[in-house]
């Protein structure tokens, strides 16, 4: 790829992360001007979120030639989808298809989307948006070594490698965790169960919120290695009220018990031995 074309002007967070991406895959400058006939039909010049044009095989992601009634789609979608990376994204980051509504429909339809005051959208600017998005702005070009740049790629990166590691680490999940009724009953409580493998990720409950997501289970508490130490941790999901971890602090192998009772850590590594914790951290 040569570079990436974007319109000048005003920037949005659609046209900003989508040239994070590129940057991020490509390692090319951005060219903030008004393409030409001749950029729509380079391949090697990626052209986006302006002319006219959603091409993918001629580098071209445009979504504002989209009829009125199209489903809300913007540049940073037509990237993610020509990257392998649009579904995961649905998935795994919630503010993606806000986004989407944001760029496409505006903030009156999106706070009515969102079922909220419009003035709820305006108390979730951050200056970190503002201040990038307006000095990506003032940029007519932008090489490796420009601070925005630089930041630019780090965001894609990061956003790049958090989808594809999830991802990963939800299939590595999936391949070991199993899911068990503690209790009997209507005390019965659902908990997803990690066991310890060879070798360890670095953050053994990572991943675990988004298999039962897309599992659809209902589920009120997890087990998990500590990665701090040869125990095991045992925490709420989803903040559950059924579960109270400080009613085990006084257990001989449990060595901490958050004081608000949504996680507690236990030297204890006989299954059986935590499913009892489970059960006597039952409200």
């Amino acid at each position: 790829m040569k570079f990436i074309l974007t319109h000048p002007g005003s920037a949005h967070k659609d046209d900003f992360l989508a040239c994070c991406l590129l940057i991020a895959r490509y390692n090319i400058h951005v060219q903030r001007r008004e393409p030409e006939q001749s950029d729509l039909d380079d391949p090697e010049i990626v052209v986006v979120d302006v002319g006219g044009e959603h091409a993918s095989e001629r580098s071209n992601f445009d979504h504002h030639q989209f009829p009125r009634d199209h489903e809300p789609i913007c540049a940073l979608s037509l990237v993610l989808k020509d990257l392998g990376l649009y579904e995961d994204a649905r998935s795994f980051c919630e503010w993606l298809e806000p986004a989407e509504w944001f760029d496409t429909r505006g903030p009156f339809e999106t706070a009515q989307w969102l079922g909220v005051e419009r003035g709820i959208i305006n108390r979730l600017n951050s200056p970190i948006d503002i201040t990038m998005l307006r000095r990506f702005a003032h940029k007519r070009e932008l090489h490796q070594g420009d601070p925005v740049w630089e930041v630019m790629n780090m965001v894609g990166e990061d956003l790049m490698m958090y989808l594809r590691t999830l991802r990963e680490r939800i299939d590595y999940v999936a391949q070991y965790a199993e899911f068990f009724e503690v209790g009997e009953g209507d005390e019965a409580l659902r908990v997803l169960y990690m066991p310890r493998t060879d070798p360890m990720p670095d953050d053994p409950s990572s991943g675990l919120a988004r298999y039962i997501d897309a599992q659809g289970e209902k589920v009120h508490g997890l087990i998990y290695p500590d990665r701090r130490g040869a125990g095991y941790g045992l925490s709420r999901h989803e903040d559950c009220e059924k579960l109270d971890f400080t009613r085990i602090n006084d257990e001989p192998d449990v060595h901490f018990a958050h004081a608000r009772g949504f996680v507690a850590k236990s030297s204890a590594t006989d299954l059986e031995r935590l499913k009892a914790l489970i059960v006597k951290a039952r409200v």
